[in-house]
């Protein structure tokens, strides 16, 4: 009997935007593939050793979250230096200096010591404090802690919202978009091109923009039935169960990359909605930067082959189907949740048009 193809695989890979590129990873390997200021692409290709490698923490659902956040963390700051150290480096040669390496390792551990301070102080200390302010008023305890969840969910939105004015930011959200849309491409049985890329779509449900409106959300279910007068005590806990909130987030976000579960499909459905902020279209070139940093950790050829059963000749193209998998393949490329959004015989991109029941199968 014929094996069934599927219509989406999971792959198990991830990234990250960064200036100018993209950072993929896939297991213990990972890439950053930047492109220049001369035009040229600049790949770093490692290996990264987990945070907590070999604790059994990791294997513990709900607790183990909270560590593969700080991971994220720890490599997403290294890929991000990296494209920094890229410009930093032009910069030198026209300057004739160069950074201090102790002293650049020093200033980056600061930063993310200050960017997490600032997020605890945004997502749980300023809602929690000004909720507080409504309890002179209102004595229903309730009704405080939905209003302090519906601060919460604003300041999330406003954040979101915020940082897509600033100039250098727009760059990286259609990195991110050119991210999602090579995995996505990949994930649905689609060879790894720049076309087939870009008629991909630029949301993806196991997304970090996901990952943080989950989080708020969550946090706003568990903090609602925590009830505490004392103010600083009341932030002090909510603190504490940060690592409660992104455990449970994480585990939701993992199940939605596997799952059709509908009660996960109307849960993470909002985070596709933020992803209108945080994705916008990517051009060729950034495309092209994607794709060199996919390849650089991923056998997306092998992957096709064991998962779609397609014959993948030398230049990368669908030659036919392997043995037991049938001959269904048509050659062309068609995904229903995202032919509205590319209109192939004027090659253009509709990005504030986005149609698909489906898209958060992605």
């Amino acid at each position: 009997m014929a094996a069934k193809r599927r219509s989406k695989v999971y792959s198990g890979i991830g990234g990250q935007a960064v200036i100018e590129g993209i950072m993929m990873r896939n297991g213990e390997k990972y890439a950053v593939a930047v492109r220049r200021p001369d035009g040229k692409i600049e790949i770093d290709a490692q290996t990264h050793r987990t945070f907590m490698e070999g604790s059994f923490l990791l294997k513990i659902p709900f607790v183990r979250g909270m560590f593969v956040f700080i991971d994220s963390l720890i490599l997403g700051t290294r890929a991000l230096n990296f494209s920094a150290d890229i410009y930093d480096q032009e910069e030198g040669k026209e300057s004739g200096t160069s950074g201090n390496g102790a002293l650049d390792g020093l200033l980056n551990s600061l930063v993310l010591i200050i960017a997490v301070a600032l997020a605890i102080g945004l997502f749980i200390v300023l809602p929690t404090y000004l909720a507080s302010v409504f309890e002179k008023s209102i004595r229903n305890t309730s009704l405080v802690s939905v209003i302090e969840g519906a601060i919460r969910m604003i300041v999330f939105i406003l954040y979101m919202f915020g940082i897509g004015f600033i100039k250098d930011m727009r760059r990286v959200y259609r990195y991110h978009g050119a991210e999602h849309k090579c995995i996505n491409c990949i994930e649905r049985g689609k060879t790894l091109n720049v076309d087939n890329v870009m008629k991909s779509s630029r949301f993806h449900r196991r997304c970090g923009t996901s990952f943080m409106y989950i989080s708020v959300f969550i946090s706003i279910i568990i903090f609602f039935f925590i009830r505490i007068e004392y103010i600083p005590l009341r932030i002090f806990i909510r603190i504490l169960l940060i690592p409660v909130v992104l455990g449970i987030s994480y585990e939701i976000l993992r199940l939605a990359g596997k799952s059709e579960n509908f009660f996960v499909y109307v849960l993470t459905a909002p985070g596709i909605w933020f992803q209108h902020l945080t994705t916008k279209e990517p051009d060729r070139q950034m495309v092209e930067v994607a794709i060199n940093s996919v390849e650089a950790v991923f056998d997306w050829k092998k992957y096709l082959a064991d998962n779609f059963g397609y014959d993948i000749d030398e230049n990368g193209e669908i030659a036919g189907v392997l043995p037991g998998w049938g001959d269904d393949y048509t050659g062309e490329y068609y995904d229903e949740e995202y032919d509205e959004v590319y209109d192939d015989e004027a090659g253009e991109y509709y990005e504030d048009e986005y149609s698909g029941d489906d898209s958060y199968d992605d």
